[in-house]
């Protein structure tokens, strides 16, 4: 008798905690918003998207606001699709992360007022009002040779953005495969210094990327700066001495825009 009794209360309990599990599942469920945005699905959490009060967010979620759905029930937001990402990240993140190079500061600003984020849209017209004193400010190209094997060719440029330009442009093949900017040469945001050129070794090849032009010496490596200076609307301030030849051969090039 008392083991049936038993029994019963085990059956019991676990009828009962699964009750409760099946709750908290059924809670969790019903946490997770899947927003519909110009075409692009986003699913998150119902938290995160009512982080800010008094947002346009916030008010869909909490029925301040009415939204149309999609044919599959989900909230839909005829806005930038793509954009809505970083919207999502800084609710996410509480700070403004956009990755490198991006260019779309007014677009992301207006989004971010239709969203009425202040908050996010004060940072993105900040970055977006750095960007633009910067792009006033003089920008400087300097390129020098020893023409010493121990010392090499530096590069140097007050703009990380070229820098990063002669780094997407040259890459080190081995073995059939991309390996990536060379590891051998030391580099920062503003300078690149070719101390020593790499070794030549069977099925390995330094090329420049795109045309798969093969690269042999440090004088090739200075040509193709120098090309993609002019190219970027650089200009040449150093007077060329004739009797060291062409461009290629002088000690010390500068260059500004």
């Amino acid at each position: 008798m008392e083991r049936k009794i038993n029994r019963g209360e085990k059956e019991c309990e676990e009828k009962h905690s699964n009750s409760e599990g099946s709750e908290q599942d059924k809670d969790y469920r019903t946490s997770l918003i899947t927003l519909n945005v110009g075409g692009y699905l986003y699913i998150t959490q119902k938290q995160t998207l009512t982080k800010y009060p008094d947002s346009f967010l916030e008010g869909i979620i909490n029925g301040k606001i009415m939204c149309p759905f999609d044919a599959d029930g989900h909230y839909f937001i005829d806005r930038d699709g793509l954009l809505f990402r970083h919207i999502l990240n800084f609710l996410r993140n509480g700070e403004l992360l956009l990755p490198e190079g991006f260019r779309e500061n007014q677009l992301l600003a207006q989004e971010a007022d239709f969203f009425q984020l202040k908050v996010l849209s004060d940072a993105v017209k900040s970055r977006w009002e750095k960007e633009q004193l910067a792009s006033r400010e003089t920008t400087f190209l300097e390129i020098t040779d020893s023409h010493d094997r121990s010392q090499g060719l530096r590069i140097f440029c007050n703009a990380p953005e070229f820098i990063a330009k002669i780094k997407s442009r040259i890459v080190l093949v081995s073995k059939s495969r991309l390996d990536g900017f060379p590891e051998e040469f030391s580099v920062s945001s503003n300078i690149i210094q070719f101390k020593y050129f790499i070794k030549s070794e069977n099925g390995t090849r330094l090329v420049l990327k795109e045309d798969n032009t093969f690269v042999c010496t440090l004088e090739t490596l200075k040509f193709e700066a120098i090309m993609m200076a002019l190219k970027c609307g650089f200009r040449l301030l150093t007077s060329l001495d004739c009797s060291k030849g062409s461009i290629v051969h002088s000690d010390a090039l500068h260059f500004i825009k």
